[in-house]
This record gives C-alpha cells, structure tokens and sequence, in this order.
C-alpha cells in the first residue's frame, strides 16, 4: 500500500532576523549585567581556565620563536663580550708593561740626573739608543743626536754606574760610540786602592777589557776597582771603569796582563750621557760647528804608573 509523501516548499521555523536579534539583546543584556554587577566573572574565569591550554598550545610555535631567537641573540652578546674583554685584556697588558718600562727609564734617567748633578762644571749630552749595529767584531751603540747637539768624536759616554765607551763616528742627527769592551778604545785609569795608574784596553772576550804593560811586581789583585785617572783630558777623573777578576803574571817577562770586569751595563739602558769634555784644553765643550771639523776620534795618550 502506498504511502502519501507530503513535499515541503517552504522551510518552516524560526526566522534568522529574529534568532539573530535574539542573540544581539541576549549580548547587549550581558554586556550591561558584567559592567555592573560583575556577576560574571566566575563564569568568565571557569572559561578562561579552560581554554587557557588551547591558548598556549596556539602560541607554542612563537614562543618556541622567540626563545631561539633570544638564545641567539645571547650566545652572540657574549661571544662579543668575551672578544671585547680579551682585546681589553691585552690592552691593559700593554699599559702595564709600558708603565714598567717608563717607570724603569724614569729611574735611570734621575740616575743620571744624579750624576750631572755631582759633575755640574761639565756640561753633557743626554742620548738614546737608537739601534745597535750586529757585528760580532766590534761593540758600538748608535745614538739619536749628533753635532747638532755639539757631540763629537772622542766624548766618553757614561751611565750611572761608569763609563760605557767613547764616541767614534758622527753626523749631523746620529752619533756612534765604541763600547768600553771594543778593542778600539783605550782607557788611562787608575787603582782606587792605591792610585796606581795603568791603561785599559777592549778586550776580544766578550764583556771584558784588559790591562796591560805594567810590571809583574805591581800592586795590583783581583777585586780591586779601576776608575778613571783624567791622564790626557778625554776622560773625567774619579770615573768608576771595572772591576779586576784575574791577574796573570809573568816573572820570565817581567810583565803582567789583568782582566776586569765593566761596571757599566750598556745593555740594559736607553738613555746615557755624552760628556762634552775639552779636546783641544781651551774649550769648555765642542761647539756644533767645532764638533763637525773633527774627523777622527781622540786618543787618551798612553801613561805608564
């Protein structure tokens, strides 16, 4: 048996106009009830604690962002930090060793100034090294002044503890000198003992010089100390030379060589005086022009006892 299918044309229930003017009253209504009475906010916060998971879970990948960019950024700060502390590092090592270095030439500058200061009659030169020529022959120094500052060729060179050698060589701006152990230098000293006059000569060894042609019977030992005697004008009495450490005698000949050790250390100072001795006997010191006629380097004349 058929059954009579009824075919619906029209929908038939609520209008949308009115479920959604419904809605906006029941918004409205809520919005006046929250602002007040608060009567809401349990409920609002039941659903926020719900649905606070599924925020998180939303926001998982820009956090997950944001902290690997913040560890970036700080492995990189520190990376920088750390180049900067080193570079830092460096640099307050350097000002420390150079405050040593000013410090230790501070010291030995006042030193000389001590040494002008007991010797004022003459005048002198301060000089600075500037390089030290590699010869394994000879021992010279060459400094940073020349005739311009009245230096010339024969002037001893000194530092606080003595003679260091004697100028050689000179030009306008430069001046070389022959160390105390160059075998170009000879020396008239004398034995602070017992005033025994003797000639000092640059010995071949290394940070030695020797004295010779005096008599085997002479009062002379080791220990004893050798200073300048002024023979000849070049050299300053009363200046400290060396220190004798062997005495080699020979009774068939009748002579004597001895050893002595500088006092001076030239190699562990910058900065050391030329004095501007006479060296014609007339002249308190050389003049630049004075200074750069004179070609060759003056001799002390030998002495004997």
């Amino acid at each position: 048996m058929q059954r009579h299918v009824t075919l619906r044309l029209f929908r038939q229930g609520t209008a949308a106009e009115v479920t959604l003017t419904f809605l906006l009253l029941v918004a409205v209504a809520l919005l006046f009830t929250d602002a007040l009475w608060k009567s809401s906010n349990p409920i609002r916060q039941t659903i926020a604690t719900a649905v606070y998971p599924f925020q998180r879970l939303v926001m998982l990948p820009k956090d997950a962002l944001k902290a690997f960019d913040g560890w970036l950024n700080a492995a990189s700060l520190i990376k920088t930090e750390g180049e900067a502390l080193q570079r830092q590092r460096i640099e307050m090592a350097q000002v420390t060793t150079r405050a040593a270095l000013l410090n230790a030439e501070n010291e030995q500058l006042r030193r000389l100034l001590g040494v002008v200061e007991k010797a004022a009659e003459r005048p002198a030169v301060v000089v600075e090294v500037l390089y030290e020529p590699s010869s394994p022959f000879v021992r010279r120094i060459v400094f940073n002044k020349g005739t311009r500052a009245g230096i010339a060729p024969g002037m001893p060179v000194i530092d606080e503890s003595g003679v260091v050698g004697q100028i050689t060589r000179v030009t306008a701006m430069t001046s070389e000198a022959a160390m105390l152990t160059d075998e170009a230098v000879s020396i008239p000293v004398q034995v602070l003992r017992n005033g025994l006059r003797l000639i000092a000569f640059g010995s071949g060894s290394p940070g030695k010089v020797e004295v010779r042609y005096f008599s085997s019977d002479a009062d002379l030992k080791d220990g004893d100390t050798l200073v300048t005697s002024g023979v000849g004008g070049v050299f300053p009495p009363g200046l400290f030379v060396g220190r004798i450490d062997r005495v080699e005698r020979s009774p068939a000949s009748g002579f004597a060589r001895a050893e002595a050790k500088p006092l001076s250390h030239p190699e562990r100072n910058r900065h050391f005086l030329v004095l501007q001795v006479s060296l014609d006997g007339e002249q308190a010191f050389l003049t630049p022009s004075t200074a750069a006629s004179v070609t060759e380097p003056v001799r002390a004349p030998a002495t004997g006892k």
